[in-house]
């Protein structure tokens, strides 16, 4: 499975691509990109190894200083923009450098620092497979995920999902949900959050949120769903649901 999935990657990244269409530094050429010996050939074979779903649709330098902007499109009206140094050696994620040669690998987790008890379960807390997932009451993509965490648990008695609300700074009520549904610690109030239904207002402090975040942070997860198999092995995005059984036996 691959280490950085298709929707996380539009998931942190997705922006209209015309937002970065600044004009170049003066005195540049038009072909500016041959002085740095990139060809779109060999950017969109680094591309598919994130995922083979993407699309280059442009290669350009971008605003900052010693990095190309490539525009992708993952179909269905998704589109983002990724970042690769001069060297072609690092990609950009945000605020992390990644290893060219480490994309398409899995990335692993210290799963010790995993607080399981501190988690919603979704499913047999006694199931044998617990899969940790870091979710956001107001995120679409965790919507999605956790219908198909249900047909999951629904097939698979064996499979629990232990949910840590992991709001994102982007959905502004996100926060706050995610503090009602901690202090109760009801998968009924998330399930009511994601079917769009009223959350009550919040009955105990911010603790556990807090606690999340920082975790999540360590863990270095930006985005969400973030899902992390007992070995370590982390996922980001949704999948259906016998995909995702696949990924959590190691298929």
């Amino acid at each position: 499975m691959k280490s950085v999935h298709l929707l996380c990657i539009i998931m942190i990244l997705a922006v209209p691509s015309a937002v970065f269409a600044y004009p170049p530094e003066k005195g540049a050429s038009k072909d500016c990109l041959t002085c740095h010996k990139v060809e779109k050939k060999e950017v969109e074979a680094l591309v598919k190894k994130l995922s083979p779903n993407l699309t280059v649709t442009d290669v350009k330098l971008a605003p900052v200083k010693g990095l190309f902007l490539v525009e992708i499109d993952a179909g269905e009206g998704k589109r983002g923009v990724l970042f690769f140094d001069f060297a072609k050696k690092h990609l950009l994620v945000l605020n992390q450098l990644i290893p060219v040669d480490q994309i398409g690998k899995p990335r692993k987790v210290d799963t010790s620092k995993l607080p399981m008890k501190d988690a919603i379960i979704l499913g047999d807390p006694a199931a044998r497979k617990k899969v940790a997932v870091f979710t956001d009451p107001d995120c679409p993509y965790c919507r999605s995920l956790h219908d198909e965490m249900k047909k999951v648990v629904e097939k698979r008695k064996d499979i629990a999902f232990h949910l840590f609300l992991f709001p994102l700074p982007m959905h502004k009520e996100a926060y706050k949900k995610s503090q009602s549904i901690l202090c109760e610690k009801s998968l009924a109030l998330l399930d009511e959050a994601f079917s769009g239904k009223e959350v009550p207002e919040p009955k105990c402090g911010n603790e556990q949120v807090e606690k999340n975040l920082v975790l999540g942070k360590d863990l270095g997860f930006n985005g969400t769903p973030t899902l992390v198999r007992e070995d370590g092995v982390m996922m980001g995005g949704t999948l259906p649901a016998d995909k995702l059984i696949d990924w959590i036996d190691g298929k």
